[in-house]
């Protein structure tokens, strides 16, 4: 009885703590986001800096938090960012058609909102499928893309080998935000790998990098909400959704790491194919969330978003171990 009691005080004050970690975290961010009306439902958003406009499409279980997370480590300072929940997550509706196709366009409804009439697209695993559904579909209004860590689309499978946690785990644990927190706080080790970010990654990564992965586990909470987004992730592999890559005509910078336990780095080296002005650049290790790699990519997304020329060459084997592959128009298809 002793030890029941004290396990039900333990759950009980887990409970209570979870529960004001994720009121504190939703609080901050219904503070900070912008709404507006779409043709598909309401989306929200964060706009900031100055420059040039880029579009942030954000993985996974992610929202305009992990977007904004993925420019400041990746994206540099001398653009115009705007962030956006996709479709399910956090404050944005999930509508009666969640397909890519309507999530493109209620991203151009977001662009019209604030008048940005051409943008680049800055985008990251399972924000890639309705990135290049929107350059497919709007290509007058895509200036250029950036792809990272790719997942599967039309018509590869959504299954993945050798998930650091099975699917319906990793829905399980987005559903309860305390059972959530309380993993933050005493499985941190887990929860990294469950991220990719496993032991073997972490070791001499810079403070910047260790930085981000922290702040991309403890920034899933309010993970119940969420919840609906995760699960409309399969729209990106439904057979009904047709990727027509070899009609992208966005200058596009595709990015995998060989290692990526998440998403096959075969799924962007198909990507680089497909596409016909795609640069690719491969790294040997770095997992799904490309550490080791974050201020090399910095420097080379920086070069690409100002639209810098790149060496016409059609191979480059970088010192840290990259692979860059440079494909122009000549391309077939």
């Amino acid at each position: 009885m002793a030890i029941i009691g004290g396990l039900a005080v333990v759950a009980t004050s887990v409970a209570i703590l979870g529960n004001r970690a994720t009121e504190k975290r939703s609080s901050d961010l219904e503070a900070e986001r912008s709404l507006t009306q779409t043709r598909h439902g309401r989306i929200e958003y964060i706009s900031w800096g100055e420059g040039p406009p880029v579009l942030v499409i954000h993985g996974a279980g992610g929202g305009f938090d992990q977007g904004r997370l993925l420019a400041m480590a990746l994206g540099g300072t001398s653009s115009q960012f705007v962030s956006v929940s996709r479709f399910g997550y956090l404050g944005s509706e999930l509508p009666a058609n969640p397909s890519t196709a309507a999530q493109a366009e209620a991203l151009l409804d977001l662009l019209d909102h604030l008048d940005i009439e051409k943008a680049t697209i800055l985008a990251m695993s399972g924000g890639v499928p309705p990135a290049l559904k929107f350059a497919e579909m709007f290509p007058d209004r895509t200036e250029r893309m950036v792809l990272l860590s790719s997942a599967p689309l039309t018509p590869f499978s959504p299954k993945v080998e050798d998930r650091p946690i099975p699917t319906w785990a990793y829905t399980s644990l987005l559903g309860n935000d305390a059972a959530y927190w309380a993993l933050t706080k005493g499985a941190r080790g887990p929860l990294r790998s469950a991220f990719d970010a496993r032991a073997d990654l972490m070791v001499d990564i810079s403070a910047d990098e260790l930085w981000f992965v922290d702040h991309l586990i403890d920034g899933f909470l309010p993970a119940s909400a969420r919840l609906a987004g995760v699960e409309n992730e399969g729209a990106a592999v439904d057979p009904l959704a047709v990727y027509r890559l070899n009609g992208i005509r966005a200058p596009t910078l595709i990015v995998h790491a060989r290692d990526d336990s998440l998403n096959p780095v075969e799924i962007g080296i198909e990507l680089a194919s497909r596409i016909p002005e795609a640069q690719q650049v491969i790294f040997e290790r770095g997992g799904h969330l490309l550490l080791g790699h974050h201020a090399e990519l910095r420097d080379r997304i920086g070069r690409f978003l100002a639209n810098e020329q790149s060496p016409q060459t059609k191979r480059i084997t970088t010192d840290s171990g990259a692979i860059f592959w440079f494909s122009f128009s000549e391309r077939m298809l």
